[in-house]
């Protein structure tokens, strides 16, 4: 069963870009009104816009229609009854503290003594 609505929800949806793609847009019919486009379609000088404009509707309500039955021939498949979200324990509030200072760390106060060489003379703005 849900093989064939696969296949006729894939077929539904290819058909569908073909007739999308067929389809000539708005702004065609503005040479056709001077005659020189109405004498080349397949439809005559009415064209073909009701018939592929119908089809496309029809072919859009089947794949609408085959998508809603995929989505529920998988929820049937998957159990149904079951929920997305299970029992989740209730948050509790942690009321640990970080410890202040204790004899374990080490003093902030001394700075450590910088590895780069310090010099006192500044070179003169200009000379290099």
């Amino acid at each position: 069963m849900e093989q064939a609505i696969l296949i006729i929800h894939v077929l539904a949806g290819l058909s569908i870009i073909g007739l999308i793609l067929v389809q000539q847009g708005k702004g065609a019919d503005m040479g056709a009104s001077f005659g020189s486009g109405a004498s080349q379609t397949i439809f005559g000088s009415s064209g073909s816009g009701n018939v592929l404009t119908r089809a496309t509707a029809l072919l859009a309500t089947v794949f609408f229609i085959t998508s809603l039955s995929l989505a529920y021939v998988a929820k049937q498949r998957s159990g149904g009854a079951e929920d997305i979200i299970v029992d989740v324990p209730a948050l509790q509030e942690s009321r640990d503290v970080a410890p202040v200072g204790d004899e374990t760390m080490p003093a902030q106060a001394e700075k450590a003594p910088s590895e780069m060489p310090v010099s006192e003379e500044m070179p003169a703005a200009g000379a290099q």
